[in-house]
């Protein structure tokens, strides 16, 4: 992408990538020489021409900041790009036909993690995912005691203790330095860093941020979001 940046001499290149149904996106519609040419928000059925969206990764050239007013709510797609179409300056699009996924929904985040175990996406720290479909990846620095049960595909974070009895069931991702004491049970749950799930809580195909508290036998299931420092009292179901 770059190096098509620099051989084109590009005010912006943004990356396109193409998907089934860009009316749920919106289009970007480019001429035989890659050059963007129109941008179209969730197009009608009739209205559309061609099957690549915004990715979301662009190159700026620097000079091109001095446009972007201060203190001032202004997005870069609706403004920005359409004065570069408008002023006929040199805007290319890199076409990605790669692994994308829009992370905008918990659906979609929890789904990229699961992509992710199940080889479909090569990340750095995904490696393992990649050449042992299925295993679990535990850090070192973590600490799993006898008797706790981890189930792969799941991720296991530096400083991470999982205490005898504790259930890791696939797809789980268990942040950095957090606990999970006896008989805990994660299916499918993902915690940031810094999270102390109790004895014998569930937490199931739920996101948990960071330094999140939930109590005994407490449970949190099925879609729930939980930002920072949340709380969820023992006992409680959510």
């Amino acid at each position: 992408m770059i190096a098509l940046h620099r051989q084109r001499k590009a005010k912006a290149t943004i990356v396109l990538t193409p998907v089934e149904n860009p009316s749920a996106y919106g289009l970007v519609e480019t001429d035989p020489q890659g050059n963007i040419r129109r941008f179209l928000e969730k197009p009608n059925a009739d209205e559309i021409t061609c099957d690549t969206i915004n990715a979301g990764i662009y190159i700026l050239e620097p000079e091109t900041f001095e446009r972007i007013p201060k203190d001032t709510p202004w997005s870069i797609e609706r403004s920005f790009f359409p004065s570069l179409i408008e002023r006929n300056e040199t805007f290319v699009a890199y076409i990605y036909r790669g692994y994308w996924i829009d992370i905008g929904t918990p659906e979609k985040y929890m789904q990229v993690h699961r992509d992710i175990m199940d080889g479909l996406y090569v990340a750095h720290k995904a490696a393992p995912f990649v050449t042992s479909p299925g295993a679990a990846w535990v850090s070192p620095e973590a600490r799993i005691e006898p008797q706790a049960v981890v189930d792969g595909p799941c991720f296991i974070d530096h400083g991470a203790v999982v205490k005898a009895g504790a259930h890791i069931g696939p797809y789980s991702v268990v942040g950095r330095q957090c606990h999970i004491e006896e008989h805990a049970h994660l299916d499918r749950a993902i915690l940031w860093a810094n999270n102390r799930i109790s004895q014998e809580a569930t937490v199931r195909r739920s996101i948990l941020g960071r330094h999140c508290h939930i109590g005994r036998s407490a449970s949190v299931e099925d879609g729930v979001v939980l930002g920072d420092k949340s709380v969820v009292t023992d006992y409680s179901r959510l």
